[in-house]
């Protein structure tokens, strides 16, 4: 999932990121439009493949988030999807079909960071509280390439202190093993050194020096979004795709597992037996009378039966 305000390149930086256009036909709103709208959320489905690993991603972009005058609320429609998902999971876990479940929760959101202010706005603070429990948020500055280096390292720096100060848990990269190799080991210490990690992103190929680049083109020269001297997008893109597993892992077993025991304390609890069987929504009464019939049914079929193999063994045996 991708969350900030417009005009920080998010679509841009997914578009970068997947090598694909995500958003052909979207219609951006003019400045009214903004102001009124809601958060939606917008999902699509990609392929990527990296040193021949082959990844299915569904991106969840949010237009409209932090557009409004008043966002109080903004953050709502970004927190029910992101349950409903875990919903879904625990139907479907609790369901006859274990087997095929399709996980679609949310494994990792890019949170989106403003390069023009000085660190996280009461809005960002208040997203990143919201939401720290409930999905590994990878915060993001956007446009890095406005700033100059010093401005870079400055904002990551203030950005980390203002998130330990507010409490709030950003996804953690998991530590090496001592057995890894040298290389592993230096490119997992150098991502976590990157966060929050500075990208720009951009679509459009220029030439420089004789080949081909992605990249930004300025009256003083050309910002490479693949130059690791330039911006973060590599090691952005190679987190996203080498700790992909286990990101999962921390969803299933921290996130999931807060929401399932939320589930379970409520009492509301996994959905009955009834309710599978019966496929949809039964209200609370009607599950033990769905349940009765299904019992008795099946008492019926067990009767007949046991008919059946009587009448079949008389046959047998005249």
């Amino acid at each position: 999932m991708v969350v900030g305000e417009s005009g920080l390149g998010k679509s841009t930086l997914v578009n970068s990121l997947f090598l694909t256009d995500l958003y052909p036909e979207r219609i951006i709103p003019n400045a009214v439009e903004k102001s009124n709208e809601t958060v939606k959320l917008d999902a699509s489905t990609v392929e990527i493949e990296e040193r021949g690993v082959k990844l299915r991603l569904t991106v969840v972009d949010t237009p409209g988030y932090g557009d409004a005058i008043n966002n109080t609320d903004c953050f709502r429609a970004i927190i029910q999807y992101i349950d409903d998902q875990f919903e879904r999971f625990l139907r479907d876990e609790s369901g006859l079909n274990r087997r095929n479940i399709v996980d679609n929760r949310i494994h990792c959101c890019f949170y989106f960071i403003s390069p023009f202010g000085h660190g996280l706005k009461p809005l960002d603070i208040e997203f990143m509280r919201q939401l720290h429990s409930k999905v590994n948020i990878v915060p993001v500055i956007a446009k890095a390439d406005v700033l100059t280096k010093k401005e870079v390292l400055r904002l990551k720096k203030k950005v980390m202190e203002e998130i330990q100060s507010n409490g709030i848990k950003i996804y953690p990269l998991p530590d090496c093993d001592s057995d890894e190799d040298e290389d592993y080991k230096e490119q997992v210490r150098l991502l976590k050194e990157a966060v929050p990690f500075a990208v720009c992103g951009s679509n459009t190929f220029l030439e420089v020096r004789g080949r081909q680049v992605r990249g930004r083109l300025y009256p003083w020269g050309v910002v490479e979004v693949e130059n690791p001297e330039h911006c973060d997008f590599i090691k952005l893109r190679t987190m996203l795709i080498t700790h992909m597993q286990d990101l999962q892992e921390v969803t299933q077993e921290v996130h999931y597992e807060n929401y399932r025991s939320e589930r379970l304390a409520k009492g509301a609890a996994v959905p009955k037996r009834a309710t599978i069987i019966d496929g949809d929504k039964a209200a609370p009464g009607e599950k033990d009378r769905i349940l009765q019939e299904k019992e008795a049914e099946l008492k019926r079929m067990q009767e007949m039966l046991a008919k059946m193999q009587a009448q079949m063994q008389q046959q047998q045996h005249p």
